[in-house]
């Protein structure tokens, strides 16, 4: 199936009949559910079959190419990248597939890079000139070049969404993301606003509605997706940060206004706490989410644990720092004596390395430095990416109420833009 071209179509109902799952009863309730038959749904359980030194080697390889070609590789890395994550990723036996281009990727990348430089060099201009004319000062036109990216932000970030579903498969069926990317941006702006003047109060409100949207919008084949449920479901999951954060704040607040800095040193010690709380809220809000998203016929459970979560971001930074140290350092101190010998610092002694050219110099601290990254980012898809994706996978769970045997395939979204703006602005949208 890897091989195939992407505009196809495969029938689900001849490859479901694979193999025999087992039958369990469905007794959780549902605010929105279109299945014809709660009682026997047939069981997709997730399973993970990736491992992590072999995603540190593909990270490593595809990362040291994209550093040597001054970062055109990086559409191929990324590419490379999610096909291992994705094929790694099996529902009821059947894995996810990932057929993007890399090509579109750089076509896309071009397209959005030549808007924003006319945004940056016309816009911004206008900007500056009025702010220096109205206000004698350039915060003015700072600050407003900010809030028109941060619409930009958002809407590439829909974008990127929408070709990374439209790239995906399950069973021989596409995934796909109908257009929405500016009320996606508008909605975003609104709530993202609330939860910060609410101090982050209302951050289950802004993560439910923005979920909502996209997931209304989502399709497998000719299966809409929907979001049920509340907001307001999603507060118990914030408890241990509500808890954890107000009382941190407590503390740095008397500390501040009695000018006592132990109290603030002391507030620090509720940072494993803090931690334990964004793992608690990831882990939570996911599960509540997924037990309530539907797809006619097709129900999810998801049973991720916080423990498990807080447990990979601790063990794998850990290990991720302890073998950096043995890998980073002697690159920084390398680095350290290169630009020393271009007068940053106290000098150094270069060895063999004071009778090169500086150009040489220059290019090989430049290379150092990348390195640095480089490192860092294939350890971090290693030992924390790679167990994150395990556990989110493995305690997943499709429900089938006979949906898959309904669905049929979509149209293939060209979409040739891809995710081009997400590229230039970096904004993170997916691996």
């Amino acid at each position: 199936m890897a091989g195939e071209d992407p505009s196809t179509s495969t029938n689900p109902a001849e490859v479901a009949g694979a193999a025999d799952l087992p039958k369990v009863h469905r007794g959780a309730r549902r605010s929105e559910d279109t299945s014809p038959d709660l009682s026997e749904p047939e069981v997709h359980k997730g399973r993970f079959t990736g491992g992590k030194w072999r995603m540190f080697l593909l990270a490593g390889r595809t990362g040291a190419l994209t550093v040597l070609t001054l970062g055109f590789y990086r559409f191929w890395m990324k590419t490379r990248l999610r096909r291992w994550y994705w094929s790694a990723v099996r529902i009821g036996n059947f894995p996810l597939e990932y057929v993007g281009d890399p090509l579109e990727k750089l076509l896309g990348f071009l397209i959005a890079v030549v808007f924003l430089a006319f945004y940056i060099g016309v816009v911004n201009l206008l900007l500056m000139f009025a702010s220096f004319s109205l206000f004698q000062g350039s915060f003015p036109a700072y600050f407003l070049s900010l809030l028109g990216v941060l619409p930009l932000w958002f809407y590439a970030r829909y974008r990127a969404w929408r070709y990374v579903l439209a790239r995906t498969r399950w069973r021989g069926i596409r995934f796909g993301l109908a257009a929405g990317a500016w009320g996606y941006a508008w909605r975003a702006l609104v709530h993202w606003a609330l939860a910060i003047l609410t101090l982050g109060i209302l951050w289950p409100r802004k993560t439910f509605w923005l979920e909502k949207y996209r997931t209304d919008r989502t399709w497998y084949g000719s299966h809409r997706l929907q979001q049920g449920g509340r907001w307001r479901d999603l507060l118990g999951a914030m408890k241990h940060l509500y808890v954890s954060v107000g009382i941190a704040a407590a503390m740095v607040g008397y500390g501040a206004i009695t000018e006592s800095v132990d109290m603030v040193v002391r507030s620090l010690v509720l940072s494993p706490w803090i931690a334990y709380g964004l793992a608690f809220w990831r882990a939570r809000s996911f599960s509540i989410l997924t037990r309530n998203k539907t797809a006619h016929g097709i129900t999810f459970e998801s049973q991720a644990r916080p423990a498990r979560i807080f447990g990979i971001y601790v063990l794998g930074y850990s290990i991720s720092g302890f073998i950096a140290l043995f890998v980073l350092v002697p690159l920084v101190l390398v680095a350290a004596a290169i630009f020393s010998g271009f007068g940053f610092g106290a000098t150094l002694d270069l060895g063999p390395l004071d009778d090169l050219p500086s150009w040489f110099l220059s290019l090989l601290g430049a290379v150092l430095y990348f390195s640095l990254f480089l490192v860092w980012g294939a350890l971090r898809h290693a030992f924390v990416t790679v167990p994150l994706w395990a556990h989110f996978t493995e305690t997943l769970t499709v429900l089938d109420h006979d949906g898959l045997k309904n669905v049929h395939q979509r149209a293939r979204d060209e979409f040739e833009e891809a995710e081009g703006f997400a590229e230039a602005l970096d904004v993170g949208a997916a691996i």
